[in-house]
């Protein structure tokens, strides 16, 4: 507990001995303990709770609860932050709520109600009086929950969003009787917005509405003009969203300043652009990459978000079955063959492959990537940026690569045959090679390096393991709620009575903390295609897809609609999801 200033080292002896009774009495904690934290209390002061904090002898979760209870008040578990008025909540500066370790959450009975770790500090509570000159109801709630509310209230992509608001509100305010359309003139107009693009109101804008897709966790920024008007949308969790767009005369402006600052030719409006730049939010350095296109109403912007924090490199925690996990390690540590991710764009192959690369990660390996473009920098790991225009592709970086001794290989995508046969002789050669390519499922991706002409028998012989991914959304856990299915999408679902039997089926009913959609945060599903020497002679042989993905069901790999299936059956995502991302398996092979 946060102990009142200047009575730390004056502990209230008998209210803290009643308070130690009630504990022990809730068997949270022994008598013995108790004389121990008394006598710690006793030299060093603060308060009994925090005390037993200090010496770990209980948990904020145990003695903040036993503390309302003690003194007849109310405590506050904040598992829905909805329950928390942003607008009350605001009203109570920051640093008070930081200095003090409190959260101003909602109003009851003309009284402000305040959420307090240390409820006997009445300095912090004659200070809070003060300031929001209210009287106040004060209730209990852990520390580690109200830094958790703190951050909610005071940090929230919301207040990006108002800020937005008002800034467009602002300029609205001065348009209207002045306004005038010219037309014709784009040489005048690429002038007058390269001029506005340095104005404040420009630079703020696109400012905060950066800053809002970081803390939206949102992976792109579109900006698209429009005949009359700019939308500008955010991809969050691979959904697009509208958000709020510029005033009219700020909209040139606002294209210009993204290009200014990713060092693109600001007069050249006729032919795309790509460019990127760099960003601090929260602390913490973010690239931005940016694409520009010319529409008939004008530049559409691009924006791609790659906020290397945001993304957890590590297998383990990548969301594979155990059993998959293990097929994945095995493979990963054979010597020499290849390995394809294979799914649409944004279905989080890099992340897969970035992951699979952190495990092989190794001071005796030479591990070499060639990326269009490099998305993250990962230290220890030689990465190349393919650049076309000097013609450095993929296949005259590979060939580099073949004679600077590598043991691992990584290409950013498999584009066209050449790649592909340079990658096949590299794995003759000794080395393992890791790519990704585009197929809806991993048993298509033979036929597609079959069709692009490459020889069944060193197809056969060089890949190892196809992997087919694709990113779900996950229920949103605050307001998740059961729900009954339909007998066409369990049918759909392809689910058995025995899975019907114990099964709960879940959906998000929508709230402030995923936006309204009951969705938060996205996990993958994926099919492996394990290249055995059953599979291998299904391939020389020509076996068609249809046989390859039977005999990989019968060895017991699902595709993308099983895994789809297992994440729904444990409660994290729902049918429409699992359905609207694996429509070409709803079909038993």
């Amino acid at each position: 507990m946060e102990s009142a200033q200047g009575t730390s080292n004056t502990p209230k002896t008998k209210t803290d001995i009643l308070f130690g009774e009630l504990l022990v009495s809730k068997g949270l904690i022994s008598h013995r303990e108790l004389l121990e934290a008394l006598k710690e209390q006793h030299d060093d002061g603060g308060r009994l709770g925090e005390v037993l904090l200090r010496l770990k002898m209980i948990t904020d979760e145990e003695v903040t609860p036993a503390l309302a209870e003690h003194l007849s008040m109310e405590y506050i578990h904040f598992d829905d932050i909805t329950r928390i008025d942003m607008n009350v909540a605001r009203v109570l500066p920051e640093s008070i709520s930081k200095r003090f370790c409190v959260a101003a959450i909602g109003e009851i009975d003309n009284k402000i109600v305040v959420a307090m770790a240390d409820p006997l500090n009445v300095i912090a509570i004659d200070t809070i009086r003060l300031k929001i000159k209210r009287q106040i109801k004060v209730v209990v709630s852990s520390p580690k929950e109200i830094r958790k509310a703190i951050e909610i209230i005071y940090h929230g992509s919301d207040i990006e969003e108002q800020q937005l608001r008002d800034l467009v509100e602002l300029e609205v305010g001065g348009e209207g009787a002045f306004e005038v359309e010219v037309v014709g003139e784009e040489q005048d107009e690429d002038t007058s917005s390269e001029v506005a693009a340095a104005k404040p109101p420009v630079i703020r804008f696109v400012d905060l509405l950066l800053s809002q897709a970081v803390k939206s966790r949102a992976s792109d920024i579109h900006i698209e003009p429009q005949e009359r008007s700019t939308t500008i949308r955010m991809r969050i969790d691979g959904v697009l969203r509208d958000m709020v767009p510029p005033a009219r005369k700020m909209q040139a402006a606002v294209t210009t300043r993204v290009k200014i600052l990713s060092e693109m030719d600001i007069a050249e409006r006729r032919l795309p652009q790509d460019g990127r730049f760099k960003m601090r939010a929260s602390g913490r350095a973010i690239d931005v990459r940016v694409s520009v296109i010319p529409t008939i109403y004008g530049e559409k912007v691009v924006m791609r978000i790659l906020d290397a924090a945001a993304v957890n490199h590590d297998l383990n925690q990548l969301g594979f079955e155990p059993e998959l996990l293990e097929e994945l390690k095995t493979v990963l540590s054979q010597p020499h063959g290849i390995i394809v991710v294979t799914g649409p764009t944004g279905s989080g192959k890099s992340t897969t492959l970035y992951s699979a690369l952190n495990y092989l990660k190794d001071p005796k390996k030479n591990i070499t990537t060639v990326e269009d473009p490099v998305e993250y920098r990962l230290a220890g790991i030689n990465q190349i940026q393919i650049k076309p225009e000097i013609t450095l592709d993929f296949a005259t970086c590979l060939r580099a690569i073949l004679r600077q001794d590598p043991d691992i290989i990584l290409i950013g995508e498999i584009r066209d045959k050449e790649t592909v046969e340079i990658a096949i002789k590299a794995s003759l050669t000794g080395h393992l090679v890791l790519s990704t390519f585009h197929t809806n499922d991993a048993p298509s991706a033979i036929s597609r390096f079959l069709y692009m002409g490459i020889e069944p028998y060193l197809l056969a012989s060089t890949l190892n393991l196809v992997i087919a991914q694709r990113l779900i959304r996950k229920i949103c856990d605050r307001c998740r709620e059961p729900i009954t299915l339909s007998e066409k999408i369990l049918k759909h679902l392809n689910i058995d009575a025995e899975q019907l039997k114990d099964a709960v089926f879940y959906h998000g009913r929508g709230c402030k903390a995923c936006g309204g959609t009951g969705y938060l945060g996205r996990l993958p599903i994926f099919e492996f295609l394990v290249m055995d020497s059953d599979m291998r002679e299904k391939v020389i042989t020509g076996a068609s897809e249809i046989q390859i993905r039977a005999m990989s069901r019968e060895k017991g790999y699902g595709g993308l609609l099983e895994s789809g299936v297992i994440k729904m059956l444990q409660g994290l995502t729902t049918a429409e999801e699992v359905l609207s991302a694996t429509f070409t398996e709803k079909i038993k092979a």
